[in-house]
């Protein structure tokens, strides 16, 4: 209209013929007609998209015909650049309301209830309480894109949530949500807090293993493949482990030592049989700056070369035995593919243990003692159950007599995984070394030496063994946090009163030892908190709202089944610690009855290769013979992985007379674990 008025005036000024002016006037009449039926037709467009689209979408997600998106606007930066993000909205059962509102469904003031809605009354189409929630996304290796929200507005069936950043988002109710609005009555809506697990354990084993190490905040990815960054929620559970692991073998006698990270290659190389092993594993440092080294230095991917020079020059006489040392150090093993974090990493922590005897006999002694610790971190502290056994001649340690070690099996991927091992090496290492002592009689003998060795790989089996769909699920006795405090304030109640409820109950907690914190920032919903913890595992949830506060009680959640209850705070601790110790037996033994359930005794080729196609862990009547282990691999090697011998329990079944190998028909000569492996 502006521009009509415009042409109007310079068509008056310019021009004076009369019919030229007659022209302009209707020219700008038209104009003026034009746009105002322009602005007519937009109002009316306008009101009839408002009217009908959220009906179309909310029905269409109702019938499930399309997968919703939500999409948020385009927000422009100072510098005029944009910067959107698409968020998948998952279509779920019975949920009204397809928005992540903080907290969960009771409110009644207890904590049930995370930031409820108004005291009294709906949703009545004006502005309701201002809430926090989270629209979670997901990605493969980083935690889960989330949008903390500022405000939540309700109008004609349409939420309208402004995080604050990237403008406004319209979400569509259900439409009895929206049949509920302005009716004064609350209308129970489901709340969704997840905090982005895209893979489910059972439906894709390798995405959900990486999703969870990096959203639990256990690792980060680094830019050279295989290597990771341990962050302290992994390396605090390596930390209790290793206070366990140093005080048992402190009992026995062992002192701690640190060697060098590097060895040359004539000492590598001496004892040929142990660099085979570990030649193609081997990384070399050739360069020093721009200058080539004059020899190369091997990065150690074990240390029985490292050390044993060493043992050579401090072991003269009986006196001098038993040598006995540990040390925790990293060591690098670089040639493989397909790294898994944890599982099969180019870098990795460990415990090695290396000592000398006078007899054969103490080693057999203290091979057999280790191998009992390493039984304790997996069955008593990460509540995976193991098969202790000794490896077949081609599983065992290169270089060695022999080695012993104990086994778990990850029922989703129907694999073996060796979960740490305990070698006696005989006299091999002594002859090439020149590791000898005087004895008693003043003779020269060689000592008999052991290694043994456990890793962070560790962790990564507890992980596959308990994880679920929410995330990590941690055995207390390794859980850095046993239990975390979570304050559930609602508006106007007594904030200070709650927040220093909490703070006591963790300090009690604490005081009895009981690994317990609490989560005090501000800028998060309860309700997000509770994924949060659930994601990293903690065991057990303490919620503290007005109502527990009035009651003096605290409600508890367990992390591995889901179960509540209301805890006077008077039996606070005793009770927090039997729940503990049930999670605890009930980890193992849960994991215990999905192993036993997969192992299945065969007798016959035919019912080996059946057992492994179906991801079992195969107990099978063996000749002993390397040969025949060999042929078993090249005959089952295929895109899954060959199987072999996993080890042969030590706790042998009967094995009747006459009883044959399954693979060669020869006389069997004992029960061994067959499967696919890590």
């Amino acid at each position: 209209m502006t521009g009509a008025a415009i042409a109007s005036i310079r068509c008056s000024t310019e021009v004076d013929n009369t019919f030229t002016k007659a022209l302009c006037v209707a020219l700008s009449a038209i104009a003026v007609l034009t746009m105002t039926a322009l602005f007519v037709t937009t109002l009316v467009h306008t009101f009839v998209l408002w009217e009908l689209f959220p009906n179309y979408i909310c029905t269409a997600i109702t019938d499930r015909k399309m997968k919703p998106i939500m999409e948020l606007r385009e927000s422009k930066g100072e510098d005029g650049s944009t910067n959107s993000n698409d968020i998948e909205w998952e279509v779920v059962e019975d949920v009204e309301a397809e928005v992540a509102l903080s907290g969960e469904d009771a409110a009644d003031g207890s904590a049930d209830s995370a930031d409820p809605g108004p005291a009294q009354g709906g949703v009545d189409g004006a502005q309701v309480d201002e809430q926090r929630a989270s629209l979670a996304g997901s990605h493969r290796h980083d935690v889960a894109p989330r949008v903390a929200v500022e405000h939540v507005q309700a109008a004609d069936g349409v939420l309208l949530v402004d995080d604050g950043q990237h403008g406004a988002v319209s979400v569509c109710l259900h439409p009895e949500a929206r049949g509920s609005m302005g009716s004064g009555k609350k209308k129970e809506v489901k709340k969704e807090t997840k905090l982005g697990m895209a893979y489910k354990k059972d439906n894709n084993f390798g995405e959900w293993y990486s999703e969870v190490v990096v959203n639990s905040e256990m690792i980060e990815y680094y830019d050279i493949s295989g290597c990771y960054i341990l962050r302290p929620w992994a390396m605090e559970i390596w930390e209790l482990l290793k206070e366990f692991f140093d005080a048992e073998i402190k009992k026995l006698k062992l002192k701690p030592y640190y060697f060098p990270l590097f060895v040359t290659e004539n000492v590598l190389q001496k004892e040929k049989d142990h660099i085979e092993g570990f030649a193609p594993e081997v990384a070399w440092v050739t360069k020093s700056g721009k200058s080539e080294l004059e020899a190369p230095i091997a990065i150690r991917p074990t240390s029985e070369t490292v050390m044993y020079p060493y043992f050579s020059k401090w072991i003269r006489s009986h006196r001098d035995l038993p040598l006995r040392c540990n040390q925790w150090c990293n060591v690098v093993r670089w040639e493989f593919s397909n790294p898994t974090p944890f599982i099969r990493s180019r870098e990795f922590l460990w415990q090695e243990g290396h000592t000398a005897f006078a007899t054969k006999e103490e080693a057999d002694e203290e091979v057999l003692q280790i191998l009992e610790l390493y039984r304790r971190i997996y069955e008593e502290f990460l509540a995976v159950p193991v098969s202790k056994g000794r490896k077949s001649e081609m599983e065992k340690f290169a270089g060695g007599l022999y080695t012993t070690s104990v086994e778990a099996f990850i029922p989703n991927t129907g694999r073996g995984i060796q979960g740490a091992t305990s070698h006696c090496l005989g006299q091999n290492f002594a002859k090439m070394f020149d590791i000898t002592f005087e004895n008693e009689k003043g003779v020269r003998e060689m000592v008999w030496q052991n290694s043994w060795a456990y890793t962070t790989r560790s962790i990564g089996v507890m992980v596959m063994t308990h994880g679920d769909d929410k995330g990590l699920v941690l055995p207390p006795k390794v859980a850095p946090i046993q239990v975390i405090v979570i304050a559930v304030p609602y508006k106007d109640a007594d904030t200070t009163a709650i927040k220093g409820a909490c703070e006591s109950t963790v300090y009690t907690l604490n005081q009895s030892g009981i690994r317990a914190d609490q989560d005090t920032r501000e800028n998060y919903s309860p309700g997000w908190k509770y994924s949060h913890w659930e994601m990293k595992g903690v065991p057990l949830r303490i919620e503290i709202g007005p109502k527990d506060l009035a009651n003096k009680q605290v409600r508890i959640v367990r992390r591995d089944n889901g179960a509540k209850a209301d805890i006077p705070v008077t039996n606070l601790v005793e009770e927090v610690k039997v729940l503990l110790d049930e999670i605890q037996t009930n980890l193992f033994k849960a994991a215990q009855e999905k192993r036993d359930a997969c192992v299945q005794v065969i007798n016959t080729w035919d019912e080996f290769t059946t057992a492994l196609n179906n991801k079992r862990l195969i107990l099978a009547p063996w000749c002993d013979e390397e040969e025949v282990e060999k042929d078993v691999k090249a005959q089952t090697k295929g895109e899954l992985g060959a199987a072999k011998t996993l080890c042969t329990p030590f706790e042998q079944p009967e094995l009747p007379e006459g009883t044959l190998c399954f693979a060669s028909g020869k006389l069997a000569k004992k029960w061994s674990f067959w499967g696919r492996s890590y």
